[in-house]
């Protein structure tokens, strides 16, 4: 259907619901125009040669959580190393999501997610929510985000409570922009970060 008609399903599928709560609006600067790449401008490059020299950028990683919506079988999330702060007024973030996920969809249904943002012990929980058909909070402990109801992992750095507030496309992937709505830090500060750097945990 082309980039912008992706991102035109993807803003109907967020309030097909009514149920996701409104976000405030903010002024934009003008939309440039989506489309896909044509066979004639793609860059020359190899992909795995790609991801080796991106993953020198050494990341902290999440699980993006959202609780059940419409009846759902349970709680969505998935791990994300596409995260990143993007606004302080209004309070934005943002996470990156391919646009195959099985995950993604589910968390579009609730309108609202928690990042999770992962201490240095958690990576087999990482490990866990990077498989893809399991039951991914088996045995996980987590409670309830204070604004959204997300999942909020126990033993995590920090959390950021957030209403998903637009969606754009980004070639393969999602770029998901959400208006924080909450979010701390245990009473211990956290600790350290786990960090991804050349395809291993740090």
């Amino acid at each position: 259907m082309g980039q912008a008609g992706a991102a035109a399903a993807a803003v109907r599928y967020l309030r097909s619901s009514g149920s996701a709560p409104a976000a405030q609006p903010v002024e934009a600067l003008p939309r440039p125009e989506l489309r896909c790449v044509g066979d004639d401008e793609r860059a020359p490059l190899d992909q795995g040669a790609f991801r080796r020299v991106l993953g020198s950028f050494a990341t902290g990683v999440t699980v993006i959580t959202a609780p059940a919506a419409d009846g759902g079988s349970g709680p969505a999330g998935f791990a994300c190393q596409s995260f990143s702060s993007l606004s302080l007024d209004p309070p934005l973030v943002a996470f990156m999501v391919g646009r195959t996920s099985t995950t993604w969809p589910r968390i579009a249904r609730a309108g609202v997610f928690c990042v999770n943002v992962l201490g240095a012990h958690q990576g087999e929980l990482c490990r866990g929510f990077a498989i893809s058909g399991t039951d991914k909070f088996a045995g996980v402990p987590y409670d309830a985000s204070p604004a959204s109801g997300s999942p909020r992992l126990t033993g995590a750095a920090a959390w950021i409570d957030c209403t998903i507030h637009a969606v754009h496309t980004g070639g393969d992937h999602l770029i998901v922009v959400g208006r924080v709505d909450a979010l701390g830090t245990p009473d211990d500060g956290g600790g350290a970060p786990l960090l991804f750097h050349r395809g291993r945990f740090l």
